[in-house]
């Protein structure tokens, strides 16, 4: 799936795969995230930390009635306040997409798939 956007100058068409990776970069930016996580759980029900070049696997772009939704899957650090830190993805996430892609997003939707210790 890709989005696309016409412009004076011509046709821009932008792949789920960059939208994920721009998504996992600023994401990896935010107090109190230790990382992506894959969307699935493994079989014994611990979240999976990907690596940068996996963030593709913790993004979900789906397309609603209202327009584009991001899902964003992550594990964040233990000792800090869960709704502080999701609320500073959501804001964060939604501003560096929708500046750096001039694409509206109805919803940024984030779940927490673990809590990492970190020493």
């Amino acid at each position: 799936m890709t989005m696309k956007k016409n412009t004076k100058l011509g046709d821009i068409n932008v792949t789920v795969g960059a939208i994920a990776s721009l998504t996992g970069a600023t994401v990896s930016e935010c107090y109190g995230v230790v990382g992506m996580a894959s969307k699935q759980f493994l079989k014994d029900g611990f979240a999976v930390l990907l690596k940068q070049d996996n963030f593709s696997k913790g993004v979900v772009v789906k397309q609603t009635d209202k327009g584009l939704e991001l899902d964003i899957y992550i594990i964040i650090c233990y000792g800090v306040k869960v709704i502080e830190v999701v609320t500073e993805v959501q804001k964060k996430v939604k501003y560096e997409i929708e500046r750096a892609l001039d694409i509206d997003f109805a919803a940024v939707n984030v779940f927490v798939q673990g809590v990492k210790v970190i020493e």
